[in-house]
């Protein structure tokens, strides 16, 4: 198994590159985003999009490009090697876009997948729910048949950039409650829709990018149904299949720069010649480089379809766990100069912030529970737990 780039990959990761150096000027390490200016998200997906870097695997027909996977994977690591910004649509073009594809109509398609791309229409994910936890089978928000349609009624938790977003990929039953699977239906809706409340959630960072959503009696119509009726299990799994498996690439990388950072730390405090520290950062280094490979793995074995296997677990269990580590032990050197934000403050509280955000990471996007369960049962066929 070959992991490295061929000509064709090197060659596109040298434009990525020459790319970003010419529209990124240096990203000061004492900034840290508090909101999302839209205009300007916008305006970068529109560039981003114009220069052939959107939906890279997607269909031409579409807007895509038509490339492997491989050349999605490579601008991923590279953006985020860059520190550049996200595509505003990163819901959509991570997750929701990929499961129109293998789901939606034509109409649908023809419909959501040219604006994903161009970053005029922006996806949210209704997924989670108070009462349900990780059990996304237990979720209690209900379409009721009405006329040409549902009804809505229900409330979402934790769906990342909700504020932002102008549709809502919905989870809800449709079927009885002991159906579990079988009664659940994926609906597009609206967010600007009569009934849809979004109320942004502040975060320990000071942020809000994620938010709750009231949904009621939200009408929508039969044509958004994405999939088929009582078909919502499979098509919400191919999308968190998605976010786990093209997200490995940016999260390992992110987590290289972050290492960078660490290093730069200890270098700042004169605690590099320190043996325990040493041993300390070397294993981080260690844990980052096997996930960068692990990545690269996954995607060898993904095949030209690109589709995420169970490895993407491995993946996201391991990213959240270093990620935590790594923060945790900037904060220990740095030790109550790590709070000091302003001019005065090392890096205007950085690492203060990565660290409050990090733990986050073994909640968003599947437990790390769920992950050691799906690690266990798919690929080290254990028995199921329950």
């Amino acid at each position: 198994m070959d992991l490295r780039d061929g000509p064709l990959e090197a060659a596109f990761r040298a434009r990525v590159r020459a790319w970003m150096a010419e529209r990124l000027t240096p990203v000061s390490a004492s900034l840290h985003a508090t909101t999302r200016d839209l205009n300007a998200a916008r305006a970068w997906s529109k560039e981003m999009h114009q220069a052939g870097f959107a939906g890279l695997t997607w269909p031409i027909e579409y807007g895509g490009q038509g490339r492997p996977i491989a050349f999605e994977a490579i601008y991923l690591e590279e953006a985020a090697r860059a520190e550049a910004p996200e595509h505003i649509g990163v819901i959509g073009l991570g997750m929701v876009g990929p499961t129109i594809l293998t789901h939606g109509t034509p109409e649908q398609k023809a419909t959501y997948l040219p604006r994903i791309l161009s970053g005029d229409t922006v996806f949210c994910l209704g997924l989670s729910e108070p009462e349900a936890g990780s059990d996304l089978a237990a979720v209690q928000t209900r379409a009721a048949p009405a006329g040409d349609g549902f009804v809505l009624n229900g409330q979402k938790v934790w769906s990342s950039y909700a504020h932002l977003a102008d549709v809502c990929l919905v989870l809800a039953r449709t079927g009885a409650t002991g159906d579990r699977h079988r009664g659940l239906t994926c609906l597009l809706v609206d967010t600007g829709s009569p009934g849809v409340t979004v109320r942004p959630t502040r975060q320990l960072t000071g942020d809000s990018e994620f938010s709750e959503i009231e949904l009621s009696e939200v009408r929508v119509d039969a044509d958004r149904v994405l999939g088929a009726v009582g078909g919502g299990w499979e098509v919400a799994m191919a999308g968190l299949a998605h976010e786990r498996g093209t997200m490995g690439f940016t999260l390992a990388a992110r987590l290289t720069v972050q290492l960078r950072r660490l290093v730069e730390t200890a270098r700042a405090l004169g605690r590099t010649a320190d043996p325990l520290v040493r041993d300390r950062i070397a294993a981080i280094a260690t844990e980052t480089a096997a996930l960068t490979w692990t990545s690269y793995r996954a995607l060898a074995q993904a095949g030209p379809s690109g589709t995420p296997g169970a490895d993407s677990s491995v993946i996201k269990l391991s990213w959240s766990q270093t990620h935590q580590r790594l923060t945790a032990f900037a904060l220990e050197l740095l030790g109550a100069e790590a709070h000091q934000t302003g001019e005065d403050g090392f890096w205007a509280g950085y690492w203060t912030h990565h660290h409050l955000r990090s733990l986050g990471n073994s909640i968003e996007g599947g437990t790390s529970e769920i992950q050691r369960n799906v690690i266990a049962e798919r690929l080290l066929g254990l028995p199921r737990g329950r």
